[in-house]
């Protein structure tokens, strides 16, 4: 059963009749010049040797991003081809390629 906004305590701005209100990013937001946009489902592969405690996963292994999160700092987690799954990944670990390299290469253009 759907409750209003006031029942919750929301703000009206967040009950079903009206739109939502869209904040301004935070300062703190802007990403470093050298990170990498990537997207859930892009194509990825290492660019150095890694270790962890499922596997290791030698440079040049393709992957997928399977979650991309962060704020200052954006960090990936990637499903290898090899069945190893790895977080905290950036730039320093991994790179693009196919359709995501050429998005990122695209918007690096504008």
């Amino acid at each position: 059963m759907y409750r209003e906004a006031w029942m919750w305590g929301l703000p009206p701005s967040m009950s079903k009749n009206r739109e939502m209100t869209y904040w301004k990013p935070h300062a703190l937001a802007t990403p470093h010049p050298d990170q990498i946009d990537l997207r859930n489902g892009d194509k990825v592969v290492s660019i150095v040797d890694m270790r962890t405690e499922d596997g290791t996963v030698a440079s040049g292994t393709p992957g997928k991003v399977i979650l991309s999160n962060g704020f200052n700092w954006q960090r990936y987690r990637v499903l290898f081809a090899n069945g190893v799954e790895m977080g905290d990944l950036d730039q320093r670990h991994i790179a693009p390629t196919g359709r995501t390299a050429k998005r990122l290469i695209k918007a690096a253009r504008r």
